[in-house]
């Protein structure tokens, strides 16, 4: 049986089961709801008691002291956040004001979860009454008095205002100062002489609008007159010479204390006394003006005014100089007058004159006469002294500086950046080494004006521009005057330009020439390209082209006024137009005309084809030739084998040439000529076989008989031609018909001069042409 108590065994188990549980994981639990309760309603009146309730419900494994953080707000600004493991909790408001209004929420957080409640309007209706607060009701104008407007129950930020209502039933708003709680003091002063009355509101600005108060009470406000205007007397007058003696009183007739008065002019203070002053002095000619008394009490103020008149005796003194344009060792001349205006009363016997230069006293003379130098520039000055018939007083003049101008220097004329381009614009520079500005520079150009410039400033260039020149001869007629005075007449001359100038002068057009010939070149030569200007500034760079090609063929900067490129060994691909162009320290490029270069065949080359053509000219007759002795070597050799055949009967007819034109005129077909025909029987081989036979047939001649020759035909030269006529037969005496067909071989001679026009024919010494024809039977039997 345990003895231990049955508590301590419960708390000792609840631990156990909650160790266990931390040791298996994370604890389940959910927000079920969150509830935002108003009490004793959603909308109250101001100054009563409400409660804000705001309940949790949370579903959980048995998780021991659940804690849960609330957080309250209104409008989503933060008004009251706790933290506890109760389900609920309540926040008061007491009592309710009108800024207690608005739209609360109230957000649950259980460890890493969180939900809020439905938003929930409380309305907080009526505003407490301000009270007015005011330290002096029977102020003095304008004099200054604490008023306070306050609503002490009220939250939040007012605006308070403040407000003066008249007996005529007017209202004006005189104040509104800056927000700063629940009451608000300030100051004021009424410029009204009178009675009226004071009050004061408010005005708090909440989600819903604006929501404005009830106006305090009002409180009975005299404005009682401040009489202090001071009164203010000017002696003798306030109409007076210089050096007149004036006195001027100023006081104030008042009960009242601590007043001070005070004389100003030009809002400078003269003097200052309580209640009452007197300032006295010596007119003087910058005394004339306005005099101001003003009396002050507080902050109030009254003030008086009084016009004062101060009469010149004199004039203030001149000083003078000559003249007007001081050059270093030029002798000037300083002069101080006056004007008398009084002249009853002062005259010139009794002015003094004195001169100053820096402060210190030159002469007592009116005039002072000097050299220009450095050391006499400074500042002038002059003082004229009189006595009146009641006292002595002086003026000075105004302040004359003088520094002696140096003489401009002889100017010099060049050209911006040294160096001038022929044909285009340039600028020129005019200037001085030493001079006084403003120094005016004036430009001549050839034959006319060309600019002024005046240089005033110290870094100030004179600088020209002008148009182009063409010729380095016209820069000589440049000249540059430089003047730096207008009283004075002198000028100075610039020098020539053209001694300091560095002249440029463009290329002119290059000319593309060739050498050794113009036109026509020959392969093998070397060939010379010149590029050559007539005028340009050297060195001058050349560039030659090909129009065939986009890169330079080559480059040169020449001294001289012509660059050369050389072409060695020139070949067909040389051929072509070429170019070239040029340009110098212009920077202008020129371009030449293109010259076209035609590049012959070499002299070798054209010997060796005409060697080439006359070799194949002779191998033409060399074949020819051999071609014609073949011919007639075949000829004979087929005569020789038709005479010779042994299975034809070989017929010859020896013709005189009239008998062969009588023949002529029967066969039309074989006029003027003798024709022997031959029909081959059979193959070649035939023939041949028949040529080999030992039988060898005596030829057959047979008698053809010639016709009358037609007279339409021309004459037919005579001469001695034979006609052999063989006609060749079968073995059994029946003509043969040719397979191949029939072919005639025809030999003519003539006479000498005739054969001596168609060629050399010596084996026909004889001037006989014999002409071997094969007919068939027919023909041979006809002819019989």
């Amino acid at each position: 049986m345990d003895s231990r108590p049955p508590h301590l065994l419960l708390l000792l188990l609840t631990s156990l089961l909650h160790l266990w549980q931390c040791a298996r994981g994370q604890s389940s639990y959910i927000i079920d709801a969150v509830g935002l309760t108003i009490l004793p309603s959603s909308t109250v009146q101001s100054g009563t008691w409400v409660t804000l309730r705001c309940q949790v419900s949370v579903s959980h494994d048995n998780i021991p002291h659940l804690t849960h953080t609330f957080h309250l707000t209104r409008d989503d600004v933060p008004v009251h956040s706790s933290t506890t493991t109760e389900d609920s909790v309540e926040y008061e408001l007491s009592p309710a004001r009108a800024a207690d209004s608005g739209y609360y929420e109230c957000r649950v957080t259980v460890k890493d979860k969180s939900r809020a409640s439905f938003s929930k309007k409380l309305e907080v209706t009526g505003l407490q009454t301000p009270v007015l607060y005011v330290d002096k009701t029977t102020p003095y104008e304008s004099e200054e008095f604490i008023v306070a407007c306050s609503a002490p129950e009220e939250k939040g930020s007012l605006i308070f205002r403040f407000y003066q209502r008249f007996r005529s039933g007017e209202s004006q708003k005189i104040k509104q100062p800056a927000s700063t709680g629940n009451s608000s003091e300030t100051t004021l002063s009424l410029r009204k002489v009178g009675d009226s009355f004071l009050y004061c509101d408010y005005e708090i600005n909440l989600v819903s609008g604006p929501r404005r108060s009830n106006r305090s009470r009002e409180i009975p406000v005299i404005v009682k007159g401040l009489y202090i205007s001071p009164i203010m007397n000017v002696l003798p007058s306030s109409t007076v010479f210089e050096g007149d003696v004036m006195e001027v009183v100023c006081k104030v007739v008042s009960p009242l204390k601590n007043i001070e008065v005070f004389l100003t002019k030009d809002r400078r203070i003269l003097k200052q006394a309580p209640v009452s002053l007197s300032h006295r002095f010596t007119a003087q000619e910058g005394d004339s003006g306005e005099l101001v008394c003003k009396a002050e009490w507080g902050n109030v103020q009254k003030e008086t005014y009084q016009a004062v008149t101060v009469k010149e005796l004199f004039s203030k003194p001149r000083l003078t100089v000559e003249p007007v344009d001081i050059f270093e060792r030029d002798r000037f001349k300083l002069t101080c007058s006056v004007s008398i205006y009084v002249p009853e009363r002062i005259n010139n016997d009794t002015m003094r004159f004195s001169i100053y230069r820096d402060n210190l006293q030159l002469t007592s003379a009116e005039t002072y006469i000097t050299v220009a130098d450095p050391a006499k520039n400074g500042n002038y000055t002059c003082k004229a002294q009189a006595a009146s018939l009641t006292s002595s007083f002086e003026k000075e003049s105004q302040t004359v500086v003088v520094k002696a101008k140096v003489p401009v220097s002889k100017p010099v004329l060049s050209v911006v950046g040294g160096t001038l381009v022929l044909g285009k614009r340039f600028q020129l520079l005019c200037h001085s080494d030493s001079g006084t500005l403003p120094i005016v520079y004036t430009l001549y150009g050839p034959n006319r004006l060309l600019e002024v410039k005046a240089v005033s400033k110290p870094g100030e260039e004179a600088i020209f521009n002008s148009s182009a020149v063409y010729k380095s001869s016209d820069l000589n007629s440049f000249l540059c005057h430089a003047k730096n005075s207008q009283h004075k007449t002198t000028v100075t001359e610039s020098g020539k330009l053209l001694r300091s100038t560095n002249i440029i002068e463009p290329v002119s057009r290059p000319v593309l020439s060739l050498r050794p010939s113009m036109g026509d070149v020959s392969e093998g030569q070397d060939v010379t390209l010149v590029c050559s200007v007539q005028r340009g500034t050297l060195p001058i760079s050349f560039t030659w082209y090909h129009t065939q090609t986009e890169d330079a063929l080559h480059s040169q900067t020449s001294k001289k006024l012509e660059g050369s490129y050389r072409i060695k060994d020139v070949r067909g691909e040389h051929q072509g137009k070429y170019y070239c162009v040029c340009t110098n320290p212009a920077n202008e490029t020129q371009q030449s005309y293109p010259m076209a270069i035609t590049v012959k065949m070499a002299g070798w080359k054209k010997g060796l084809i005409a060697v080439f053509c006359i070799l194949l000219i002779l191998a033409l007759i060399l074949v020819l030739i051999f071609k014609r002795r073949l011919l007639q070597f075949k000829r004979k050799t087929t005569g020789e084998l038709s005479v010779k055949s042994a299975n034809t009967k070989v017929e010859r007819l020896s013709l005189t040439q009239s008998e062969v034109n009588e023949a002529a005129n029967v066969t039309p077909g074989m006029m003027g000529k003798s024709v022997w025909s031959e029909h081959v029987s059979g193959s070649e081989s035939d023939d041949q076989n028949s040529v080999i036979s030992p039988e060898k047939p005596e030829p057959q001649y047979t008698e053809v008989q010639a016709r009358q020759a037609d007279p339409n035909r021309a004459p037919v030269k005579k001469g001695t031609d034979t006609v052999y006529s063989e006609v060749r037969n079968s073995k059994q005496g029946v003509p043969e018909q040719a397979d191949g067909g029939s072919v005639e071989y025809a030999q003519l001679n003539h006479d000498a001069d005739h054969h001596s026009d168609h060629g050399n024919h010596g084996h026909h010494s004889d001037h006989t042409d014999e002409i071997d024809s094969s007919v068939d039977n027919n023909t041979a039997d006809h002819g019989e």
